[in-house]
């Protein structure tokens, strides 16, 4: 007998690879699902961005492997973005590295700075990823609970209190995923300081810094970040490309390059023609965050009162691209009422235990959804 891996033991398929197909069986017996659950746009990159690529597939060299780094263009067009954007200063050749999306950043940063047996910190709740990557690598994962009577942020005096003497990385997500928490350069300075006083690796993972997000900030703002942190960004959904798998990782260029050292063994370099694309984007201006956003905020208020409908709570001063709402009194289980939502109602909307015991309690609505179909979703309610 063929037996798997060890490190496959303690890691279970991704939520929603295992939910969707049992949205899918629903769906093929004809049963109306509309998800509220997955944060993939729904929303058309830019134009110019789709002509970028249409233009580049016909290029000479468009169809050899492409190098490990990206093109010159795209990390100068990255650093250009982060200065735009941030007020940060990066060096385009060794302070700017592309990804194939920055979940393939995860696996890369984990590879190159976890040994089997360190200890990685994860904000919980927080993105499921964290935790499988970090089991893959044969490390261990520190949970630090993130409550709403703390605005979702870390509380510094428990964590000093942690025996911190085997952990290597710390994982922090502002605006924070799933709770939609804005965080502060404040904070992030308190993190900073955290972690050169426990010389630690500092991982901001910021994907969702554009929208609905009035003051977009970035790890690397503050003075030393450099020096223990790192920063993770993608265009998936600041410019509707998740499928286009375009990511990139920031920061010290001694991280950069060992990143580099493992990323150069896993893959063949970037599609050119999604370079292309993705230089064009790097390029809008603001006016394209401001006209997405107002197809969010229009969104956003039908969610509010499609949470409100089903009896919960929202915090309307979050950002990002889904809402966080807080179940009913009395309501024990986030699966079994979501579950029950979806067979009763056809609606999909992810529960908040995915992300952790931190998540019981919650639901999470995603902001991918077109306004028809979240009105549709509340007239379901209107006509018990």
């Amino acid at each position: 007998m063929i037996h798997i891996a060890k490190r496959l033991e303690n890691v279970e398929e991704y939520y929603f690879s295992t939910k969707l197909r049992e949205v899918k069986k629903l769906l093929e017996e004809g049963k109306p699902v509309i998800n509220l659950g997955i944060g993939s746009p729904d929303l058309a990159p830019p134009k110019v961005v789709i002509e970028a690529i249409q233009t580049a597939v016909v290029s000479e060299n468009a169809h050899q492997y492409q190098s490990y780094q990206g093109l010159p263009e795209l990390r100068e067009g990255m650093a250009a973005f982060y200065k735009n954007n941030f007020e940060v200063h990066l060096n385009s050749n060794n302070e700017v590295l592309p990804l194939m999306g920055s979940k393939e950043g995860i696996m890369h940063i984990s590879m190159a700075f976890l040994n089997e047996g360190d200890q990685v910190l994860i904000p919980n709740p927080g993105y499921p990823t964290y935790t499988s990557v970090t089991k893959l690598v044969g490390a261990e994962p520190i949970y630090y609970d993130l409550v709403a009577e703390n605005n979702w942020e870390p509380d510094f005096e428990k964590l000093e209190k942690l025996d911190l003497s085997k952990v290597k990385l710390m994982w922090v997500s502002y605006p924070h995923m799933p709770t939609g928490a804005a965080g502060s350069l404040g904070l992030f300075r308190k993190l900073v300081v955290f972690a050169k006083k426990h010389q630690l690796l500092l991982v901001n993972d910021n994907p969702y810094s554009f929208v609905l997000n009035a003051h977009p900030i970035s790890i690397l703002q503050v003075e030393g970040a450099k020096e223990v942190a790192l920063e993770l960004n993608s265009l998936s959904k600041t410019f509707n490309m998740a499928g286009w798998r375009v990511g990139m990782v920031l920061g010290n260029p001694a991280f950069i390059d060992a990143i580099l050292k493992v990323k150069s063994n896993m893959d063949s370099g970037m599609f050119y023609g999604i370079q292309k694309g993705a230089i064009a984007a790097l390029k809008l201006n603001k006016s394209w965050f401001d006209e997405q956003n107002i197809i969010y905020q229009r969104r956003r208020l039908l969610t509010f009162a499609l949470a409100e409908k089903i009896g919960c709570t929202v915090n309307k001063n979050t950002v990002g691209l889904f809402v966080w709402a807080k179940l009913p009194l009395g309501i024990a289980s986030s699966e079994a009422f979501i579950d029950a939502i979806l067979y009763s109602k056809h609606l999909f909307i992810t529960p908040g235990t995915i992300f952790g015991s931190q998540g019981e309690g919650y639901i999470r609505f995603s902001l991918c959804v077109e306004e028809a179909k979240v009105q549709e979703a509340i007239d379901r309610f209107n006509f018990e």
